[in-house]
């Protein structure tokens, strides 16, 4: 049902949708572990099911490559890591998503892989560090500091050697519908569906996109061997909040743009963080008292982990032991649904 004249917002809603006669306008939930005998499946470990494939077919149009569905957003780097071979080198930034950088840490602990960090904003250095690794780990903007990276001078960098190290940029801020990387010449795209693609904080899914059919064939036998599978509600639940994500994204944005300068102009915050577009804030306190009490007296922004719901949320990153290095008094800000002017009001009464 793709067409390759389609904008990407209509993509999002017609994309992986059944178009045959008599067809369900929605593919259905199915919730089989295995099939009858003599069919194109057997068991869906290995062959998958109907529900996964339909949001794989169109988070795979959105991004313009192969798609697999997984069942966490950390399941992706797993997979990733799993088609390396041992002693890789890999590169990440000093600032990204703690469950990330813990998994590569474990591994290079163990002696799996060679781990280096870098600052996202270094480019000279990332482009340089293209002559001896195996594989770039990329976030734009990075969680939670949101630093923006420069995918296509590090993809062509990464192109450039002689090795062509792959080139992985989780997405899951940006959103497919803020920006492409394969089309910047990265190899893998990920995203944790459990945020904006999902849109509703009730889920736990991953997905990979990978350019060439071999790494997403690689990929996928991972998933096999893994067992890292979505269930069949959550992926119905994914593919459902992708239908609405232009609409969701472009509100919260929105938001996001006309809260940020507003932040800033407040007293006690000492910086505001803002990339120009999408949901997410990050703005600064004097330190770590400051912004735990802040985030304790808000009333309708709520205090929690996640990210990309309907709902704001909060959180002081340098809390969690993954974050020690994040500054002490910055608090991740995702911007809701809620009316603009009661997400002002609740920040400035709990900042005082």
């Amino acid at each position: 049902m793709d067409n390759n004249n389609w904008s990407s917002r209509t993509r999002a809603v017609a994309a992986g949708r059944p178009d045959g006669p008599g067809e369900p306008m929605n593919v259905p939930i199915v919730p089989a572990s295995t099939f009858g005998a003599g069919g194109d499946r057997a068991y869906s470990r290995q062959d998958g099911t109907p529900t996964w494939e339909a949001l794989e077919e169109a988070i795979g149009a959105l991004e313009g490559g192969h798609a697999t569905a997984f069942a966490s957003g950390i399941a992706t780097l797993a997979a990733v890591v799993d088609i390396l071979p041992v002693g890789a080198r890999v590169v990440v930034p000093t600032f990204s998503y703690a469950g990330n950088r813990g998994l590569l840490a474990h591994a290079h602990k163990i002696g799996r892989l060679v781990v280096t960090e870098l600052a996202p904003d270094d480019v000279d250095a990332w482009v340089a560090a293209t002559a001896d690794a195996d594989l770039l780990w990329l976030e734009s903007p990075t969680n939670p500091t949101l630093h923006l990276m420069d995918i296509a001078a590090i993809s062509a960098g990464a192109a450039g050697r002689p090795h062509r190290p792959k080139v992985v940029v989780d997405n899951t801020f940006a959103t497919p519908l803020g920006q492409q990387p394969l089309s910047m010449g990265a190899d893998i795209v990920v995203h944790s569906a459990t945020k904006l693609i999902g849109g509703h904080s009730d889920l736990l899914l991953g997905l990979t996109i990978a350019s060439d059919k071999g790494i997403a064939d690689e990929l996928r036998d991972s998933r096999t061997r893994g067992g890292a599978t979505p269930g069949a509600l959550e992926a119905w639940l994914a593919l459902r909040g992708l239908r609405t994500l232009h609409v969701r994204l472009a509100e919260q944005s929105k938001t996001a743009a006309w809260l940020a300068p507003r932040l800033a102009e407040h007293p006690a915050v000492t910086e505001v963080r803002y990339p120009g577009e999408g949901i997410m804030i990050a703005f600064e306190l004097a330190g770590a008292e400051e912004a735990d009490k802040v985030c304790g007296a808000l009333r309708l922004v709520r205090s929690a982990t996640s990210l990309g719901g309907v709902e704001s949320l909060v959180e002081r990153r340098a809390g969690l032991s993954g974050d020690a290095h994040v500054p002490a008094g910055l608090i991740r800000f995702s911007v809701g649904l809620e009316d603009p002017d009661d997400l002002l009001e609740d920040l400035y009464q709990a900042l005082g």
